[in-house]
């Protein structure tokens, strides 16, 4: 709201050469924003921990893509490749096994610290071992914490090398390797800060590998330097002056945490924040009609579903599953909600990717849900719960859905909860039905794909933790299908495995997907360089400028 506590008018340096914060109280209306310092209205309750070896949640990625650098990042001119960031250059063994990469010379940590090739090797060895969310991103080439030292390591202070399981198409390695748990973290600051640990049957490492320091710690080489994280307040970030390539044009970058769209708009518009990032529709139109600011977007590989928890015996149902397809009023969202900001999509691989299914065979039916319950011997309907974070636009879609369930006798209770708590609940299983949003980790089909349609141990103790597994889908053979997608040469042939995996899970999955994300953002005119990526580890704030 326009009263929160973290608002942005005064700057206090504090004593120390070395250190200084921007310290924000009460700003009266029509403040202005620092010239050296871009603030944005962002919601950002979903971060958990700032660590990349640990964070998976979208508001995080988009942070540490500013802070943090790997080996090779997305090539936003070209989408279908890499280039290098640490990296200056990379060769793949004949037998398609060994990836070595050259680092460019003369690199720092934002600390001073040297950055080498054994900086990398910890990092890898860090995210494998700790085993945290996206560390399934690597170990899905044969990489665990008994062999990543063997499997990902220095040959020399510039030379870093990689060393996969099967002859799997280079692109798909490259792509894992610009995730954000690749990120590349500065080993000697890391291990001053780590903290003893008791091995047990879960955790057989005697330390922590930094991660209690890194939750909210910072030790990376981006052009930005995270100074701050005050949970459900606000991100802070410093300009990097070790940063190897173009500095960062501004000396801070602030997000402030604000849920509303109405709270982000009347702050854009009276100068408190320069760039409004969680805009609903009308909001949207408000800005666009207002000659002071203007509006920028671009299509996210971003889809938005609701999931429906297997361990619920109602929900498990095979008709059920496909009730709820019937049962969502995908033109009334997309005409009201997702108006400017989502494009209603069926198929788990959004548009622009290999083997993409533009197909949206679900329309709104009551008849045929109340068909498909009666079937199932639920003639009557039943009642359900649905975790939903608050904010726009997954509170507008859950209240839709609320109503359209009730239609067929479902009773839906919503069970509102900021980003952490419903990503808590929903990453233990401990779910009815979850809304939330699927962002790609890498632009390879095989990151939704495998997500959506894999889970090899279903079990509670499962470690590979798809949002299959999330929703106890036990899918033997389509975890077969996903694995033999991946190992596809041929792109043609690769592509259609996908749309077939995408026809079988519009057919028969827990999910219901309803739309592909637009980003959108409202902006102050006198921002030069803001642009949105494709992804949300892409949105890059280092070239933002102020007139």
């Amino acid at each position: 709201m326009m009263m929160e506590k973290f608002a942005l008018r005064s700057r206090i340096l504090l004593a120390g050469a070395a250190m200084s914060a921007l310290l924000l109280a009460g700003a009266p209306a029509g403040a202005v924003t620092p010239a050296d310092t871009l603030v944005e209205g962002f919601a950002i309750d979903d971060i958990i921990s700032m660590d990349p070896g640990e964070a998976f949640e979208l508001s995080t990625a988009e942070v540490t893509g500013n802070t943090y650098d790997l080996l090779v990042r997305l090539d936003l001119s070209d989408t279908s490749k890499v280039k290098g960031d640490l990296a200056e250059s990379w060769t793949v063994s004949d037998d398609g096994l060994t990836y070595t990469f050259k680092l460019k010379p003369g690199l720092k940590f934002a600390s001073g610290n040297p950055i080498t090739a054994a900086d990398v090797a910890y990092s890898f060895e860090r995210a494998v071992k700790l085993d945290k969310s996206p560390a399934f991103i690597i170990d899905q080439f044969g990489i665990s914490g008994d062999n990543v030292t063997e499997k990902a390591k220095a040959v020399d202070d510039t030379t870093f090398q990689f060393t996969v399981d099967k002859a799997y198409a280079p692109s798909f390695v490259l792509n894992c390797l610009s995730a954000t748990v690749a990120s590349v973290v500065d080993a000697k600051l890391v291990k001053e800060h780590v903290a003893a640990v008791t091995p047990s049957a879960d955790y057989k490492w005697d330390n922590d590998f930094g991660n209690a320091w890194l939750k909210t710690g910072y030790a990376g080489s981006g052009v930005f330097k995270l100074r701050e994280w005050r949970a459900n307040e606000a991100v802070v970030m410093e300009r990097n002056d070790n940063y190897f390539g173009e500095k960062a044009k501004l000396a801070r970058v602030i997000y402030r945490n604000m849920k509303e769209s109405s709270a982000q708009r009347l702050a854009l518009e009276a100068g408190d924040i320069d760039v409004a990032r969680n805009l609903e529709p009308n909001d949207l139109d408000a800005i666009a009609k207002n000659a002071d600011l203007t509006t920028t977007s671009a299509p996210k590989g971003t889809v938005y579903y609701i999931s429906l928890n297997q361990k619920n015996p109602n929900l498990a149902k095979p008709e059920v599953r496909q009730a709820f397809k019937y049962l969502v009023d995908y033109d009334a969202l997309g005409s009201t909600i997702l108006k400017g900001i989502g494009e209603i999509h069926q198929t788990f691989l959004p548009k622009g990717v290999l083997g993409e299914l533009d197909e949206n065979p679900f329309k709104f039916d009551v008849a045929k849900a109340k068909e498909l319950l009666a079937k199932a011997g639920l003639a009557d309907g039943f009642s359900v719960t649905m975790d939903v974070r608050t904010g726009q636009p997954t509170t507008g879609m859950a209240e839709s859905i609320q109503q359209t369930l009730g239609q067929a006798g479902i009773k839906l209770e919503i069970i509102p909860g900021d980003g952490k708590q419903t990503l808590t609940k929903y990453r233990v299983r401990n779910h009815d039905i979850y809304i939330g949003q699927w962002g790609q980790d890498y632009f390879d089909p095989n990151s939704n794909a495998q997500t959506f349609a894999s889970n090899p141990d279903n079990s509670d103790a499962g470690k590979t933790k798809t949002l299959a597994w999330r929703n106890a889908w036990d899918i033997p053979d389509l975890t077969k299908q996903t694995e033999a997608a991946l190992l596809e040469k041929d792109a043609g042939k690769r592509a259609t495995m996908y749309q077939d995996l995408e026809k079988k899970i519009l057919d028969t999955s827990p999910f219901v997907v309803i739309h592909q994300q637009l980003e959108v953002a409202g902006l102050r005119k006198n921002l030069k360089g803001f642009a949105l990526g494709p992804s949300f580890d892409s949105n890059f704030v280092g070239p933002v400028s102020k007139e």
